[in-house]
């Protein structure tokens, strides 16, 4: 797979596959937000952290800290949360697994519970699935007339 858009397997999977032994899915989620507001304002406060993932300052703080001890972050107490390069590489690729199983869904017609089913999956999905759904994403948008028929199939079910 080539192009600046597409998913890098190699890398990727050495990399996730190093970590996840270290990071629990609550670590991940913690890691995925950050790098998500990082990518528009380079860093983050705490109380903005806790706020975006709906939990308390106390709590965000203690995953804050491990991420810390593991490399990810770069933490003063009280004071901003940035990405080490480490973190950011791996925050990235959370959050394209993340977009890779949300755009899944999307594809298959989940509406309601899109957001809750992509958290489910995608902490559970090994990197082979993740790939192979990468490619189906892909080859659904390069032919939308399969993605018509689907729908006219869904219809008459």
């Amino acid at each position: 797979m080539k192009g600046k858009d597409e998913f890098y397997t190699v890398r990727g999977y050495r990399m996730i596959n190093a970590e996840k032994e270290l990071l629990t899915s609550s670590m991940e989620d913690y890691l995925e937000m950050i790098y998500r507001i990082s990518k528009k304002e380079d860093y983050i406060r705490m109380n903005q952290l806790a706020k975006k993932l709906n939990v308390r300052p106390s709590s965000a703080t203690k995953i804050v800290q491990k991420l810390k001890d593991l490399g990810m972050v770069d933490y003063k107490k009280y004071g901003i949360i940035q990405l080490t390069e480490e973190g950011e590489k791996v925050g990235r690729f959370l959050l394209k697994r993340h977009n890779i199983i949300d755009e899944f869904l999307k594809n298959i017609g989940v509406e309601d519970n899109r957001l809750k089913d992509t958290e489910m999956i995608e902490h559970g999905v090994s990197l082979s699935t993740l790939e192979n759904i990468h490619i189906l994403n892909k080859f659904l948008l390069d032919n939308p007339d399969i993605m018509e028929r689907f729908e006219k199939f869904k219809e008459g079910l």
